[in-house]
Formats: structure tokens, C-alpha cells, sequence
């Protein structure tokens, strides 16, 4: 479909896909084939030829040493697209196909001195999916105005756009340019309300800082900034045009620098971007049923540093980790983004990804899953993946309910309240008792299945840790409770959505034989809870035995069970084929910079942070378990940064966030200009900038600036040093990747003579009649990921593959 220019603005009746020029990893790009063998070649390069999407692509025609590639003709089927196609001021000849039928289309070309060639490109829908298989449902579409709940479906959430949507949540995109106001930024930064809220019916009020307002083409507003000049030395008003629009159910804004007095077309794109783009992704998790925008935290006006430098700043909802845990449809919807940037506003240079906490997660997860499609990513609140990190929160949630049983209060009965919880605090493997209570409170809910009363630690009372539960019950579908599973009325109930994150995922897990339970990868067989604690004294042999006596498991619908939780054997492969488990070896093709604050703790805090900047979830050690994963599969980790810091908490102090966009920028800008024919992970480290090495700033720190770079003084900076996690403590590794351990006999042996009474020793063989964890040994299931899969077949998923090559006809 032709580019239209209205008054000087970028303007498409609708919007594509995008994944790109992948410059790390030919797994994700079209590499062509060899040109001593192919007459012509014609390549892909938004996308790889067969993972194409919304019925177009840039293409490339690259004809043989010493053609001319006169009379050029370029065919879809039987219609003539040469007209799409034109020769670049670098030489290429490169043109944007569109009208993509869905399916396989064969694009063929040839030349009055070459022969003809031809490749076939297969062709997605742009409401998705492309390789992650059936999409869940039921799905709400948001729209234009907040519609309230009714029945079984819930209130809809606002679109931002005009248009109605489709059956498949596709809404016609819109345009609209911003310019920058002379407005000082507040210290949240700018803010740009859309016209209607996501979370109540009511109009919010206009912020009080307008940083940004709509441009009309042609003005000159008495309150506009300044020009800016981008990094490439480009100097170009402080305007931005902002596109909206649908993209595998997610609602995306792209944002970048625009002039609307110029023209803009994907082979030509406006000097002011750079060719570089900075995708943010949303942070917490969570699988909610609704299409909702992209979340508050990464929205464009919170990129400005990015934007005046000349990036493209994307975002998409379903990219946004609250709002969608299927770790493979959300790098699939970063491949359909890309794609969409590269066929509507030019090729990519280089792609950088970035988020907090959950938006981590997905960072690390697009270099683990889909190797390339992101270059570098920049994270902070940092964890490796979703199913590890779930190790922590099932570990916590079981212990903070154990704690409370009867059992192991009898036992602490008279107990000074500091020493039960530097008892509670040696079996986390936590500073104190508050970090598993924070897991517990924030996310111990979000394996349920369906209808549940919400339990939690009062925060007020974290010396205790007394439960309270809600009366009023709730799910985690973001739907009426009439329209969800209820485990307490299993059988009528039984097709209604059930809403864990398997469940949403399980396009990719499946289903357990004979229930509606999607599989899972969720285990405790084996552990022994408090091992390390038992060792060095922390906790008597009776406290631990009575502690693995009653904590127990829970069953898909995380309901408490006496017995420990299984996982199933065929999530577990899954998870590590697909990288959903982070894979050192695909994290270490990209360049990591680690902005490691401090949120170890809710009560005992760096005197500077105030109270209510502690979660206390975000754990330092995960930093070093990614450390631990990329070293033991690369051989190194050299591709990775640690910038330490705790005083600020979680937010990175001074100029440190700027500072590591302009390392990434410097390690990625080198890394595109020396190309090389060495392995990603060689040129990932030669590329790597003097500066881009660990660093801590000490918590003493009056003035948070000064750099230390000896490992052993930030170590002994009490907020500074990593501690572990209850998994680590009953003997795992920091690697923490080991899902379900493979099991050995319970020998009274392995245990310091004498340790346990015969009686004691006889409980634990009632506990672990299967044997204990051998930590000596690889996971069960875990295996050498096999990353990109596509789940088009199935659960499960298999391998991609080469990727499709033109051919001489």
C-alpha cells in the first residue's frame, strides 16, 4: 500500500508489523544466500521471509557481480510491484511489498542481464499470532470510551484511539505531533494524559506541568523549546510525532522526532532519527483479559533524553509484563513491532530494550527466547525470567503460611520476637523476615487459578507476620467473578477461564491429560527448607524438621496441599528448550547493563531511603544468578555490567541512567561499525567500551557520584552485598534455574553426627520418602536451549529453523 504525505506528515491507512534487521543473530533475520550461487537474490529485511506480518515488508533485490539489474521486474503472484522498488543513494535497491496475502505469497524478480529468482514469504495477520500459537480467550477489546461491566464482561478499558474495534482487537491507527513546551520537566518527568483514563469512567484533569501539547503543522508556538541536535549532529525542531495503533492484540505507541515539512519514507527516513530504537517494557506480572494502552511507566514522554538524542521510542501493552505473561507472544509482539518500525520508518541499526522488574524480565527474555532482536538492554529492579522467579515467591509464600501454622509456633513460644525472626531470616536466606512477606503480599496470589480471598502480612506488623484474608473474593483475570474457574465449584466451573499465568501461556505448556489445568512448572519436591540454617546453628534440628514436616506444596490452583508441589515433566522441557528459563548461553549475546539498586528489605533500610521506596522484592542477589548462568554456558561474562548502588534504592542516583544510555549507545554503535566475522558473543565483548565495567557507589556516599571499582570494598558495604534466597539456603545453586531437582536417598550420613534423634530422623523419612534434592545434579528436564521455537504445532514447540533464501527459478 502506497505512503500517503498529508501536509508534510507520515501518514498509513494502517500499520504493519516489525522485527528487523537483526544485527546479532541470522536465527531472527533474513540473511540471504551466496551470491556465487543465486543469479539474484532477494531478501527480507524487516523480518525473517517466513515469520512476516500485517502484508508488508522490506525487501532488498540484490543483483549478481556485474549485473546493472536493468528492466528490474518484482512479482507477487501474477501483480507487478516493481513500481514499490528504488535504487538508495548507498546503491541498494530496495522496495516496501505490500498487499500480502495472508499465507505464502511467492515475490520473484529478475533482470534483463540476471536470472530470475524468487522466495517465498509467508504472510500473519497483524492482530497475530505468527509462531506462538492460538491466542487465549475470551479477550476484551478496549475502546474508544470506557464501557462499564455488564454481566460477565468487564468494564472495557479506554483505547486512546477513535476507531471501533474488530473481533480480533485491531483499531485503526492515528498520528498526532507534539511539540516540547519551554515547561520545566517536574521530578516524576513529563506526563501527557491521554484523553481518557485507564482505570476509572471519569476525564482526569490536565496536568499541571504541560511539558507537551498537540502541534498544528506550520505554527510557531510562543511557548516551544528549543531545537535539539540529535547525536548524529542533526539539528531539528523538538517535535515528535506519536503513532497509535493495534499490534497482536496490544495497543503501541511509536514516538519519534519528525519535521512536517519533509517528506518520510522507509527507504528515505527524515535525518532528526538516528536509526536507533529504544523499547521500554512495562514492569510487574500478570495476565489479565483485557486490551488495555502500553503502562504509565514507559510511555514516550518519559523518554525525552532518548528522543532529542534521535531514538525511536516504542512501546506496546502486550509487551508490558503486567498485562502479559506469555514470555513467547511477548517477543513475538517485539518481532511484529520491529518489523512494523523498519517497513514504515526505515532500517534499524540497532535495537535497545529496557524496564524495570517485570519490564526486566521481558528484556532478558527477548535476548533468551529470540535471540536479536534486541542488541543490548539496559535493566534495573533486575530478575533472569518469570519461572525462576517464581521459585522465590512459591518458596516465600509456603514459608510466611508455615511460620504461622501451629507447630512451629508451639515451638517459639517465649522466644524473644528478634529471635524468631533472625530464625525466619536465616531460612529465607534474606536480610530479615520482611523480603518473603513482600513476595507473599505482592504476587503469593498471582498462581491462582480462579476465585480466591486474598491473604497478606499487615505491613504494620511485619515483626509478627500475622495472615489476614479478605472476605471478599477476587481472580486475576480483571473479570467478573461470575466469569472465571472457582476451585470451590471445580466441575461447573470447569470451562470457565482459569487465570494464572500458565493458563494464558497455554498455548505454549498445554494442557494437564484429563483436566482443564494448564501444565506447570512449579515444584518443591525434595527441598529441604532451612538446610544451611540447621548447619550453622540458626535453627535447632527439631525446628527444621518440623518446619519441612508443615510446609507443604499446593496443586494448580495453588491451593494448600500436605504434599509437595510436582512440576510437570513436559513444562519443564518447554521452559528450557525455549529460554523461557534464561539461557546464559543466548543472554550472552547481547550487551547487559545492569543498574542493580537496592530492595532487599521493607524495615531495615539505608538510613537515606524512606520507607515507602522499599517493596522489598527486588532482591540483589538475581543480578548475580544471571552472572552465574552466563558464565557457567559462555565460558565468561564479559558481556555484562553491575552498576551497584543503594542508597537511592531502586532508582539509580544522579546522571547514572543517562550515563549507561550513552555506554550502551557507545558498546552498540561500535559493535554495528566493526561488523566482523567472529562468533555474537566475541564481537559483543571486543565491541565493549573502557567504561562499561562493575562499579559500585558506596552507601556512605554523601554525594552518590564516586565510583568504586574494588569488589571487596562494595561487598563490605552491608547493602551492597548480595545475600540469597530460601532455595539457596536448603542448597541450590545461585544459578537458581534448577526448577525441579533431581532427588537422592535421605542418609542420615550427609548430616553432622549425632544432629537428629532417631525419632526426628524417622519424621524426615516420612517427609522425604522420595529422597532429598542432589544439587550436584542438572534440573530434571534441563536441557540445552534450543531458542527460537515456533509453537504453531502445538504445545511445546519446535525448533525454527534456517531461514527462508531466495532461489533461481
Amino acid at each position: 500500500m502506497a505512503r500517503l504525505l498529508l501536509q508534510g506528515a507520515l501518514r498509513r491507512p494502517r500499520a504493519a508489523g516489525w522485527a528487523g534487521v537483526l544485527l546479532l543473530s541470522c536465527i531472527l533475520a533474513a540473511c540471504g544466500g551466496d551470491d556465487d550461487t543465486q543469479p539474484l537474490q532477494l531478501r527480507t529485511l524487516s523480518n525473517r521471509a517466513d515469520l512476516v506480518s500485517d502484508g508488508d515488508v522490506l525487501m532488498e533485490i540484490v543483483p549478481p557481480s556485474g549485473s546493472s539489474a536493468n528492466a528490474l521486474k518484482v512479482t507477487v503472484g501474477d501483480r507487478d510491484v516493481s513500481s514499490a522498488f528504488t535504487r538508495t543513494s548507498s546503491g541498494r535497491i530496495l522496495g516496501l511489498v505490500t498487499g500480502l496475502a495472508a499465507g505464502n505469497n511467492t515475490v520473484r524478480a529478475s533482470a534483463s542481464d540476471a536470472a530470475t529468482a524468487h522466495i517465498v514469504v509467508n504472510n500473519s495477520p497483524r492482530s497475530g499470532p505468527v509462531l506462538s500459537g492460538a491466542q487465549t480467550q475470551p479477550f476484551y477489546c478496549a475502546t474508544s470510551t470506557p464501557q462499564a461491566a455488564s454481566g460477565n464482561v468487564p468494564q472495557t478499558a479506554p483505547s486512546g484511539l477513535a476507531g471501533t474495534a474488530d473481533a480480533n482487537c485491531g483499531i485503526a491507527s492515528e498520528t498526532k505531533l507534539y511539540y516540547r513546551t519551554t515547561a520545566a520537566a517536574p521530578a516524576g518527568g513529563c506526563s501527557l494524559p491521554d484523553p481518557f483514563s485507564n482505570t476509572t469512567l471519569a476525564q482526569p484533569a490536565a496536568p499541571a506541568v504541560q511539558c507537551w501539547k498537540e502541534y498544528t503543522p506550520g505554527s510557531q508556538p510562543a511557548d516551544m523549546a528549543a531545537a535539539v541536535t540529535t547525536d548524529a549532529g542533526v539539528t531539528v525542531p523538538f517535535i515528535v510525532r506519536v503513532e497509535r495503533g493495534t499490534m497482536n492484540r496490544g495497543i503501541y505507541d511509536i514516538a519519534v522526532l519528525f519535521d512536517p515539512s519533509k517528506p518520510w519514507t522507509p527507504t528515505a527516513p527524515q535525518a532528526g532519527w538516528n536509526g536507533k530504537v529504544w523499547y521500554t517494557f512495562g514492569a510487574s506480572t500478570g495476565q489479565p483479559r483485557r486490551q488495555v494502552r502500553p503502562d504509565n511507566s514507559n510511555r514516550w514522554p518519559l523518554q525525552e533524553e532518548q528522543l532529542k538524542r534521535g531514538f525511536l521510542v516504542a512501546a506496546n501493552s502486550m509487551t508490558d509484563s503486567s498485562r502479559n505473561s506469555n514470555r513467547i507472544s511477548m517477543s513475538e509482539t517485539v518481532m511484529m513491532m520491529k518489523e512494523h518500525v523498519i517497513d514504515t520508518y526505515g532500517l534499524v541499526k540497532f535495537t535497545i530494550g529496557t524496564g524495570c522488574s517485570g519490564g526486566s524480565i521481558n528484556s532478558n527474555m527477548n535476548l533468551s527466547t529470540m535471540p536479536g532482536l534486541l542488541d543490548g538492554v539496559i535493566t534495573s529492579c533486575t530478575y533472569p525470567d518469570s519461572e525462576t522467579t517464581a521459585i522465590e515467591v512459591g518458596d516465600c509464600s509456603q514459608l510466611v503460611e508455615a511460620y504461622q501454622k501451629p507447630q512451629m509456633l508451639a515451638l517459639w513460644t517465649g522466644l524473644p520476637q528478634a529471635t524468631i525472626n533472625a530464625k525466619k531470616a536465616a531460612i529465607n536466606g534474606h536480610p530479615d523476615q520482611t523480603g518473603c512477606q513482600a513476595w507473599f503480599n505482592f504476587f503469593g496470589s498471582n498462581g491462582k487459578a480462579g476465585l480466591y480471598n486474598y491473604r497478606h502480612v499487615n505491613p504494620a506488623d511485619t515483626a509478627t507476620g500475622v495472615i489476614t484474608q479478605d472476605a471478599t473474593p477476587t481472580n486475576n483475570c480483571e473479570l467478573p467473578n461470575s466469569a472465571v474457574y472457582d476451585p470451590a465449584n471445580p466441575v461447573a466451573t470447569a470451562s470457565l477461564p482459569r487465570c494464572n499465568a500458565w493458563s494464558w501461556a497455554e498455548s505454549l505448556w498445554g494442557k494437564v491429560p484429563g483436566s482443564p489445568a494448564a501444565r506447570e512448572t512449579r515444584d518443591n519436591t525434595g527441598v529441604q527448607y532451612g538446610l544451611a540454617a540447621l548447619l550453622n546453628g540458626m535453627i535447632t534440628p527439631e525446628e527444621f524438621v518440623t518446619l519441612n514436616e508443615v510446609v507443604g506444596g499446593f496443586d494448580h490452583d495453588s491451593t494448600p496441599t500436605a504434599a509437595r508441589a510436582a512440576a510437570d515433566s513436559d513444562a519443564l522441557a518447554t521452559a528450557y528448550r525455549a529460554g523461557i528459563v534464561g539461557s546464559g548461553k543466548q543472554l550472552a549475546k547481547g550487551a547487559i547493563i545492569d543498574l542493580r539498586g537496592w530492595d532487599d528489605s521493607t524495615v531495615n533500610r539505608p538510613p537515606s531511603l524512606p520507607a515507602a521506596a522499599a517493596l522489598g522484592i527486588h532482591h540483589q542477589w538475581f543480578s548475580w544468578a544471571i552472572r552465574e548462568r552466563i558464565t557457567r554456558d559462555a565460558g565468561d561474562a564479559g558481556n555484562q555490567v553491575l552498576w551497584r548502588f543503594a542508597a537511592t534504592g531502586l532508582s539509580a542516583p544522579g546522571t547514572l541512567s543517562l550515563e549507561a544510555l550513552q555506554t550502551m549507545d557507545q558498546w552498540l554503535t561500535s559493535l554495528v561499525t566493526a561488523g566482523g566475522s567472529g562468533t555474537v558473543e566475541s564481537r559483543v565483548r571486543a565491541a565493549k567500551p573502557a567504561n562499561a565495567r562493575d562499579f559500585c557507589i558506596l552507601t556512605t556516599d554523601a554525594t552518590q557520584s564516586t565510583k568504586v571499582y574494588d569488589q571487596s570494598a562494595c561487598d563490605a558495604d552491608p547493602f551492597l552485598k548480595p545475600a540469597a534466597s530460601p532455595r539457596q539456603v536448603a542448597g541450590g545453586p545461585r544459578a537458581e534455574d534448577i526448577l525441579k531437582c533431581q532427588l537422592k536417598p535421605l542418609i542420615q550420613g550427609d548430616y553432622p553426627a549425632g544432629v537428629f534423634t532417631g525419632s526426628q530422623f524417622a519424621r524426615l523419612q516420612a517427609v522425604f520418602t522420595g529422597g532429598v534434592c542432589d544439587w550436584t545434579k542438572a534440573g530434571v528436564g534441563q536441557q540445552a536451549v534450543a531458542s527460537p521455537l515456533t509453537f504453531k504445532s502445538g504445545p511445546g514447540g519446535t525448533a525454527l529453523g534456517n531461514p527462508p533464501v531466495s532461489a533461481q527459478d
